[in-house]
């Protein structure tokens, strides 16, 4: 191990064994969120806390995995790190979490580690669960048959924890590293013994067993060099190795080995029914009743975020206002205050104001994951997903969606199917994300009336349902054409264990919902606040000539009109804009979304929220802000009041609004998606096509509201 990093300890376990809870516990907050070194799987570190001054462990966070051989990219990624002594991540020792109900599935994955040399503590989880189960485990004799130190610990109520840390404090005090070992819960056949040794001197270093799994895997492996590759390749096809029929004899061998100390070590002293969880399966999975209470569940997220966060935005658009009203009355008028105000505050309230919304949507899904409930979703809409070329775990990504498209995208890495997985990426960014809640929040105002339906459901929170559901209905026919089109011969099957029902541990949902707003928080406000500045400026400033013969026109029809002082302000704030620079860059697009029904100050909107969605209403704010004196009024309150400089209507009006949300439901959502599907399919060409049928059915589709209107 070398001498300048603090020990490493991968954390590894089946997924939905409640490996992020234990990670969470051992942690705190002392975590990273990054990508691991050259792919996009997630990647969580954390420093071990409440260690003696001297110790330094870093736990690294690996997605659940089944079993060395797998079926998705995440999976591979741990094969990868484990037999590469070079990777970044290769660990000193293993953390592997398992389910102590589930020990005779959990335990493939556990003895395949163990047979790889890493010294390893054996985490046994909802110990709590298990015994109110009836379960009593043998923790010491599966200990010993194991070879392991095994503990049970309680990722929900944290029994255990404290021990857990002790053990890996132990492992970290005699500096246990990875040694090259002889496999103990798998005998190699003679076939695979002689390629192993055959591969000793192409990979010194590694242990028989991790070279057996080179060359089970030698064509996905990164850090090979070309001779090594093709010498490992040479070797595997001169010995006909027969690489499936093997995986499936190792398999079945290791559970013939580990079965019988599972037996021996889990006894079952009172029969608990199941009859709860199978009625709910029931109602839940039914094929009629099943989708209906989904939608029933999806409602209420989408009411709960119209009406529930109402309240707390009120007060951050309160606190936005005084904040702006103190900065003018503490400074003296000038470029300095404006921008402050009508830049910096009107960027950050378009941010802030929607925090509530979202974390209402992240809260939500988050408890319906915990519960168990999102990978029934998956299973129930697997043969539906089937007919328009996607399966199960697209679900998943389309419903992750709704929070944001880059983290769903990233998901599709689960679906071991090529064409499924490209469809699911180019057809996600078609549902609505939480970035577009601000545009939806604004524009259905305009829209819809506030009125209720049957006195309990408000008409825009339905409203606001439709626009979803356009986002969802377009992305399933989108894949039902694209299946078409994309030629593929594999075939897919969906593999999927379903977690018992348990109630949410809310320390993880709290935490997810916390990690994703001050991602979304940070990440999107650097944007806005650069773009609402950048704005301001445009908008202020303009060619010198056009913005004097604006301030002397503003002037002529203010004395000829005999308007007030705050209607000739106002009159004169509108006629600068127009001969800013921003004016200028609205009065050149203005031609192509005219016959959309939207003016040059859209324009703009529609240009700076490429960088991402919620920018449409920081802009709005910023731009709106400069044009009027009457700086305190919301953003919507100030677009409300628009018209049209040749008919007089008001711009904002039903068509217009309609026609915006059809273009925001069915358009490409930001830059960074657009970068993040580059990266996943690793090439533009597939982020082009979609950005170009995206644009195209948002353009067509506004053009047809106004039609219709």
């Amino acid at each position: 191990m070398e001498t300048n990093r603090p020990y490493r300890i991968a954390v590894l376990g089946n997924p939905n064994c409640g490996k992020t809870s234990i990670f969470n516990l051992l942690t705190g907050l002392q975590q990273k969120v990054g990508n691991f070194p050259g792919v996009t799987v997630e990647r969580k570190s954390g420093a071990l806390t409440g260690l003696p001054a001297g110790h330094g462990i870093e736990l690294i966070d690996f997605p659940g995995t089944y079993s060395f051989y797998p079926n998705s990219a995440d999976e591979r990624l741990v094969v990868q790190t484990l037999v590469n002594p070079g990777d970044p991540d290769y660990p000193d020792a293993v953390l592997y979490v398992a389910d102590a109900t589930r020990l005779e599935t959990h335990l493939l994955l556990f003895t395949q580690v163990k047979d790889a040399g890493f010294p390893m503590v054996l985490a046994l989880n909802m110990s709590d669960v298990a015994a109110a189960q009836g379960l009593v485990i043998d923790a010491e004799r599966l200990s010993r048959k194991l070879d392991t130190p095994v503990l049970p610990v309680s990722g929900r109520s944290g029994e255990g924890i404290a021990a857990l840390r002790n053990a890996l404090l132990a492992l970290e005090t005699r500096h246990a590293d990875h040694v090259v070992v002889e496999t103990a819960f798998y005998r190699l056949s003679p076939e695979e013994t002689r390629v192993a040794r055959e591969l000793q001197p192409v990979l010194p270093g590694l242990g028989l067993y991790q070279r057996l799994l080179c060359a089970h895997h030698v064509q996905w492996l990164p850090g090979l060099s070309t001779d090594t590759r093709e010498k490992i390749t040479g070797i595997v096809e001169r010995n006909g190795f027969r690489d499936i029929a093997l995986q499936i004899s190792e398999t079945m061998h290791r559970y013939d080995v580990f079965n019988p100390i599972v037996e021996a070590a889990v006894q079952k002293v009172e029969e608990k029914p199941s009859a709860l969880t199978e009625k709910l399966d029931n109602l839940l999975t039914h094929r009629i009743a099943g989708p209906l209470i989904f939608f029933g569940l999806m409602l209420l997220l989408f009411q709960s975020i119209f009406t529930w966060a109402a309240y707390p935005m009120d007060a951050i658009e309160s606190a936005i206002a005084v904040a702006g009203e103190w900065v003018r009355s503490a400074m003296a008028p000038g470029w300095f205050p404006d921008l402050l105000v009508d830049g910096l505050l009107a960027g950050l309230g378009g941010v802030l104001v929607f925090i509530p919304q979202i974390a209402l949507l992240f809260f939500f899904v988050g408890l319906l994951d915990e519960v168990g409930y999102m990978a029934r979703a998956a299973f129930m809409f697997d043969r539906i997903m089937q007919a328009f070329g996607l399966n199960g775990r697209s679900v998943v990504a389309l419903i992750s969606g709704g929070a944001c498209a880059i983290p769903a995208i990233m998901s599709t890495r689960t679906i071991s199917n090529w064409k499924e997985r490209l469809l699911t990426i180019l057809v996600t960014p078609f549902i609505s994300c939480s970035a577009r809640i601000p545009v939806y929040t604004v524009l259905i105002a305009f829209a819809v009336p506030p009125e209720r339906v049957l006195g309990v459901f408000q008409l825009q929170g339905l409203a606001f349902m439709l626009l979803y559901l356009l986002g969802i209905a377009a992305a399933l026919l989108a894949a039902f054409v694209l299946k078409y089109v994309l030629k593929s011969g594999d075939s897919s099957f969906l593999m999927l264990e379903l977690p018992p029902y348990r109630p949410p541990l809310m320390r993880n949902v709290w935490m997810a919902v916390w990690e994703k707003v001050r991602s979304f928080t940070l990440e999107a406000g650097k944007i806005i606040l650069l773009i609402s500045m950048v704005l301001w400026a445009l908008s202020s400033y303009g060619p010198r000539q056009a913005m004097q013969a604006a301030a002397e026109k503003a002037v002529r029809l203010a004395e000829a009109g005999q308007l007030p002082e705050a209607e000739a302000a106002a009159l004169s704030a509108s006629l600068k804009m127009e001969a800013s620079y921003a004016g200028h860059v609205g009065r050149l697009i203005e031609p192509v979304i005219r016959p959309l029904g939207f003016d040059w100050k859209i324009g703009i909107a529609l240009i700076t929220s490429f960088a991402a969605r919620e920018v449409f209403v920081g802009a709005m704010a910023t731009i709106y802000s400069v044009s009027d004196a009457d700086d305190t009024l919301r953003v919507q309150e100030r677009m409300a009041k628009e018209r049209n400089p040749l008919t007089g209507e008001l711009v904002y009006g039903p068509p217009t609004a309609w026609a915006l949300l059809l273009f925001y439901v069915f358009a490409m959502q930001c830059m960074s998606t657009m970068a993040v599907v580059r990266r996943e399919t690793l090439s533009w060409k597939w982020p082009f096509i979609q950005f170009l049928f995206m644009t195209g059915l948002a353009y067509l589709s506004a053009w047809l509201v106004q039609v219709a209107f």
